[in-house]
């Protein structure tokens, strides 16, 4: 198995020290100055080693090996930005540290390991001479946990591989992705002030109200929004301590609204999706929450399954919305993704997996039965916006998801399993395409 060097395990500090989450655009950095810091950084050290680089309007960048007179390119997609911090750290989010065992900072799991472990693969492979069939090109996108608006134009002004893997999700292999939506409920002033959550695809991790002379906070735990199950949400914690401190909830129609419909509802019953899929069932995450003068709004992050008509929830939520003098319209919408499990580049992962699965920890024979056919999941990778792209790993199946939430943290010999794998998929990809 790969051993990490120290050059690698540098280029990783430094990588995860820069908070690259989304701000606001400045000129030649649409998606502010951290997030393209971290992009010049990384293609800086990839020029160093020889790669041809380019960054494409500040938005995108990327880095290639392998002949360069090839028409045929093999592309691994990942991102450099990252989701807020939120709460709950033990250590600085941005300064990487390791126990022996354990990296832990923000971006480790996603997206910069992944992108790192897959630069380290390509690096690997450049200095030992090995000869690529065609050019193996890792593309950089800088505003995926925001919009994917910086894939969107590379996909629009850039060169599209033959075939391109995502190691932005888990294994095995990732045939169908849920369709995604932010629904946002508003209605007009409160009479109180209230906020939380920072971002839409995370659980909250704290929200609070104030109302005449008293305050309520609460405390939630973060997670990625389409496994909501894994974190516990703050704006539900708020309702429930305000129930039990006898707050009039009339004072506010939309925490009426979700203190009545949603915190006590499972997600099918009040989105009104009640099918389950191959893709699995619908999830909804309450995320953001603000209440002030002005207005009251709420924005809920829903993942639903492939055959499901998305505008339906749309419209269940505002029937219900509409009781409480509130609206509900929808704030963006990414139709699902489903690719032919049985075609070939799928089963040449599918076998790269297969073969490389023991190297993960936890891992049990029984796991082979259980793990060993592609799946559909409800997150959102880059393969919905780049053509040819299909999501592949990182994180094992049976392992704690740690996505987006506190302390995230991938295990030493998990990530040189992930340049291992890596290295197969390119090797072998750029043989078969």
């Amino acid at each position: 198995m790969a051993v990490l060097t120290v050059y690698e395990f540098e280029f990783l500090r430094k990588l995860i020290s820069i908070e690259s989450t989304g701000g606001d655009p400045v000129p030649g950095k649409p998606y502010g100055e951290k997030p393209y810091e971290a992009l010049e950084f990384f293609l800086g050290r990839a020029g160093e080693c020889g790669m041809r680089t380019g960054i494409l309007d500040g938005r995108v960048g990327w880095c290639e090996i392998g002949p360069e007179s090839s028409p045929k390119m093999f592309g691994i997609v990942c991102h450099l930005d990252v989701v807020p911090t939120g709460d709950g750290w033990q250590t600085d989010p941005f300064d990487l540290t390791f126990n022996g065992k354990f990296f832990k900072g923000r971006g480790i799991v996603d997206d910069k390991g992944p992108a790192a472990a897959a630069f380290f693969s390509m690096k690997r492979l450049l200095e030992s001479g090995y000869e690529l069939p065609c050019r193996v090109r890792l593309i950089l996108g800088t505003d995926e946990e925001r919009t994917c608006s910086c894939v969107e134009y590379y996909a629009e002004h850039g060169e599209i591989p033959t075939f391109a893997i995502t190691p932005d999700a888990e294994f095995p292999v990732i045939y169908a992705e849920k369709g995604i939506m932010n629904i946002k409920v508003s209605g007009p002033a409160s009479a109180v002030s209230a906020a939380g959550g920072s971002a839409a695809n995370m659980v909250p991790a704290s929200a609070w109200v104030s109302y005449g002379n008293g305050k309520t906070t609460a405390e939630g735990r973060t997670a990625h929004a389409s496994k909501p199950d894994l974190g516990v949400n703050a704006i539900f914690e708020l309702c429930k301590k305000l129930t039990a401190e006898g707050f009039d909830f009339k004072k506010s129609p939309l925490l009426d609204f979700i203190n009545k419909e949603i915190v006590p509802c499972k997600a099918y019953e009040y989105t009104g999706c009640t099918i389950t899929d191959e893709s699995g069932t619908v999830t909804a995450n309450p995320s953001i929450l603000k209440c002030n003068r002005d207005l009251e709004s709420l924005i809920i992050d829903v993942r639903c399954p492939i055959s499901y008509e998305m505008e339906d929830i749309t419209k269940h939520i505002s029937k219900i919305a509409g009781k409480y003098g509130l609206s509900a319209s929808t704030r963006s919408a990414m139709a699902p993704v489903c690719k032919d499990k049985n075609s070939a580049e799928i089963k040449i992962l599918t076998d790269i997996w297969n073969e490389n699965m023991s190297k993960y920890s936890g891992f049990d024979e029984s796991f082979r039965e259980k793990y060993s056919e592609p799946l559909a999941i409800g997150g959102g990778t880059y393969a919905r916006h780049i053509p040819n792209t299909i999501a592949f790993g990182l994180q094992a199946p049976w392992q704690e998801d740690v996505c987006h939430q506190a302390n995230e943290s991938r295990r030493l010999s998990d990530f040189e399993a992930d340049i291992d794998v890596l290295t197969e998929a390119i090797k072998r990809m750029s043989s078969e395409i």
